[in-house]
């Protein structure tokens, strides 16, 4: 586990937006955020997930939180130029990214893969990271230091059997995070991490392994110090690194 202890004001003032957070890690991250003072932009299909996520944030005292209702798997380019174009007169800058949200698509060999699954995967996981993060990027030249985190797995460090577009999209998204962390490193204070949360008792977890308890594997709140460190200042030398959990 990563060790790490933020201050209290680690995000103090910051503008974060977080997809998929209206569930598991992303909801969990999001009020992480929020607790060390991140006024967090809640980016995810089903508005009353993210309503309640709102509502939990508001009444723990925490910065207020904003909502942005948006199904990734059908969003055209236009969309993410629209939703950029929100936040930069809403808030001016965006200070942190936390690219969550995901599908797993389904766990069954290439040879027997549904195509259209295959493309759904590749839309959420991969093409919608690419959009939003190119619709985001003037924004996160605005701030002081930016931080990108893409949501990695262990399979898309080594591939293993039957995980099909899950597993690719998820290469991709290390490929993808090396490529721009070298570009921003230069000229930007934007710097671009993966991470690889490891087993996390989610909803996509249980679909995985039906058949086991929740209850042996870490709930997501265990796995924020490393997310807080990344979002925070104390990580403004680390970039272009695939880290674990």
């Amino acid at each position: 586990m990563f060790d790490y202890t933020p201050s209290p004001t680690l995000l103090a003032d910051r503008i974060i937006l977080i997809t998929g957070a209206g569930d598991g890690i992303g909801r969990v991250a999001a009020k992480s955020f929020a607790a060390y003072g991140a006024t967090v932009i809640l980016l995810g299909r089903t508005t009353r997930k993210l309503e309640a996520v709102y509502d939990e944030i508001e009444q723990a005292g925490h910065p207020q939180p904003a909502i942005y209702p948006m199904n990734l798997e059908g969003a055209s380019p236009n969309d993410y130029e629209n939703l950029a174009n929100t936040l930069e007169s809403e808030f001016g800058r965006l200070d942190g990214l936390l690219h969550n949200a995901a599908l797993l698509g389904t766990i069954t060999p290439l040879e027997h893969y549904d195509v259209k699954t295959w493309y759904q995967v590749m839309q959420v996981n991969l093409n919608a990271p690419f959009l939003l993060t190119k619709a985001c990027l003037g924004l996160m030249k605005q701030s002081k230091e930016a931080s990108i985190v893409f949501t990695s797995s262990n399979v898309g460090r080594k591939g293993k059997a039957y995980w099909g577009a899950y597993s690719v999209s998820k290469f991709a998204i290390e490929g993808m995070m090396q490529v721009l962390a070298d570009e921003l490193e230069a000229n930007t204070a934007i710097r671009v991490n993966s991470i690889n949360p490891g087993a996390v008792r989610t909803k996509m977890w249980t679909e995985v392994y039906p058949g086991k308890e929740p209850e042996t594997v870490q709930p997501p709140e265990t796995i924020m110090p490393l997310y807080l460190y990344l979002m925070g200042p104390d990580s403004h030398e680390v970039n272009g690194q695939a880290l674990a959990i």
